[in-house]
């Protein structure tokens, strides 16, 4: 009547297709400090029942979610390859929706209801939690579907090995952009509002816990997915003055945004874009008081390198840049110019470069972009190429080098679109390290907006930004009905590839850098690359346990 399997973080559970029955007893292997997850899918047959509970006992700390289904109406837009698991509207589980507890007691946990529908597939996601200075062990974990009077309907048991060893601190950079405009329009706040400042600490705390360490800072409202000629929320740190062509600076909310980066764990202030997106022809919406009035005082219609807003950089970025050094985070600031500048903007960029190069002296400028041009002629510090396109700048040996996906690396490429399974998402963790690259860039933390920023959106109703990038590339998190954020499955995945990554980092400290290598392409019939890598998460699950189980052994 009832069938319950167990199931890897790397499975998606659809309601009318049985997920493959695999044995899981070994797959769960862990490092103090890190969170390992699996699935709970279950099944009734037949009958009337219309609910279950979960039991679940171990003596470890555990979480259990529901995997909710999310309408994914624009499952491909730019290509699609063999390996995607649908390539049509329908419903997609992503959604990680936390479960209240009828009963908790130490080392068991029964469920509040979960729902029972009969010949529908469901899963409950569960995450498993070692503190650091775990006791390494073999810890069991027993699952029971139980019913309303308490009976038992079925159960299963699997097992978490600790490895005696922490999982290392990210020591790359790895952003995915923050969006503070979509979370004062959803919730439907003030901007910078104090239950705003709430909203954003939460948030970015989340981001902390998922492996990410750098937030885009709106120093003024980021130019960025902005229709020409129209504007976004106004999001700006920056209190600016000006009068007969003289700027004054008021830095007290970038002050409280670095102060509540430091308290939340943020390593990297990001500083939003000071050139519009897509060639860097015009300022950014700036907004400030001029002759008395609250006004916008550069926008579209202002020339990027006219002498008006060069005039404003060059007294604003000194007074910033000064600002940084005093507060101790100038090393860990970075600057962008223009976001995915193509040739045809070369001369435009190198216009936009050629006037902030003097004023940002000592500082990085990182932009994603794909031409090595822009490499070769000294425009950007650290260049962010996609995986697309990152083959030159492998091959030139850069002393820092980033990459990114969005919605256009959709063929043979890592990803996280709602379509595809998860080990495209996961992969990135191991191909980071492989290639030895210095960060990770990704445009979509929580964009709640139609493309080109025209309107918001319900992103749980919409997302693809209304018909414009395939579901679930322009956000990884959902905004929670109490101003915090619940996790998407593919948060979950990503957040796991770069735990992948930290451990690989450890096992490189014990056994050097090329054995490690070796490891990664071991049994593999190619060498692993951004466009070849192993199409099934075997590859990925049998990896990192030989890995912990190295750590383990030195």
């Amino acid at each position: 009547m009832t069938e319950i399997r167990l199931l890897s973080s790397l499975a998606k559970v659809f309601p009318h297709a049985a997920p493959p029955a695999r044995p899981e007893k070994e797959w769960l292997s862990a490092l103090g400090g890190e969170t390992v997850s699996f699935q709970v899918a279950y099944l009734q047959k037949r009958g009337k029942q219309h609910w279950t509970h979960l039991r679940l006992e171990t003596e470890l700390a555990t979480q259990m979610r529901r995997v909710q289904y999310i309408p994914g109406h624009f499952p491909t837009a730019f290509g699609a390859d063999d390996g995607y698991l649908h390539k049509e509207a329908g419903l997609f589980p992503d959604l990680l929706e936390p479960i209240g507890t009828k009963d908790k007691q130490p080392g068991n946990t029964l469920s509040d209801r979960l729902p029972f529908l009969p010949g529908t597939w469901r899963a409950v996601w569960v995450d498993v939690v070692i503190p650091p200075q775990a006791p390494a062990g073999h810890y069991p974990i027993r699952l029971t579907l139980e019913n309303p009077a308490g009976e038992v309907l079925a159960q299963a048991e699997t097992a978490v090995t600790v490895v005696a060893a922490n999982l290392p601190a990210l020591d790359i950079a790895h952003t995915r952009w923050f969006h503070t405009d979509c979370l004062a329009d959803y919730y439907g706040v003030d901007m910078f509002s104090e239950r705003h400042w709430e909203i954003i600490e939460n948030f970015a705390a989340y981001a902390v816990q998922h492996n990410m360490n750098a937030l885009l800072t709106p120093i003024h409202t980021p130019p960025l997915d902005t229709e020409v000629g129209g504007e976004r929320t106004t999001t700006q740190l920056l209190d600016i003055s000006v009068e007969d062509g003289r700027y004054t600076f008021g830095f007290d909310r970038l002050q409280r945004w670095v102060d509540m980066c430091q308290r939340v764990g943020i390593k990297y202030i990001e500083i939003a874009h000071l050139f519009t997106q897509w060639g860097a022809k015009h300022a950014p919406k700036i907004m400030g008081t001029k002759d008395g009035t609250y006004t916008r005082l550069f926008g579209w219609e202002t020339a990027a390198t006219g002498p008006e807003y060069t005039a404003y950089l060059q007294q604003m970025l000194p007074a910033l840049t000064a600002k940084l050094r005093e507060w101790g985070v100038a090393e860990k600031t970075f600057f962008h110019i223009s976001d995915e500048p193509n040739m045809s903007h070369l001369e435009d960029y190198a216009a936009a470069r050629n006037i902030i190069k003097p004023l940002l002296e000592g500082f990085k400028v990182v932009d994603a972009l794909s031409n090595f041009e822009f490499y070769e002629q000294d425009l950007v510090s650290v260049p962010v190429p996609s995986v697309d396109y990152i083959e030159p700048f492998l091959e030139a040996d850069l002393p820092e080098l980033w990459c990114y996906y969005c919605c256009v690396e959709s063929v043979h490429s890592p990803n996280l679109f709602f379509m595809q399974p998860s080990f495209r998402n996961r992969i990135i963790g191991v191909l980071l390290y492989k290639y030895n690259l210095d960060g990770f860039l990704h445009w979509g933390y929580n964009f709640y907006r139609s493309v080109h920023s025209v309107y918001p959106i319900d992103p749980y109703r919409v997302t693809d930004a209304e018909g414009a990038f395939p579901s679930g590339d322009a956000f990884v998190v959902y905004p929670g009905k109490d101003g915090h954020p619940l996790a998407s499955l593919r948060l979950m995945v990503a957040s796991e590839a770069f735990n992948d990554f930290r451990a690989l980092k450890l096992l490189e400290e014990k056994i050097g850098r090329g054995a490690v290598l070796e490891m990664i392409d071991d049994g593999l019939a190619s060498p692993l690359t951004f466009r070849r890598f192993p199409q099934t998460e075997d590859y990925l699950i049998n990896l990192r346990q030989r890995v912990n189980a190295k750590i383990s052994q030195q």
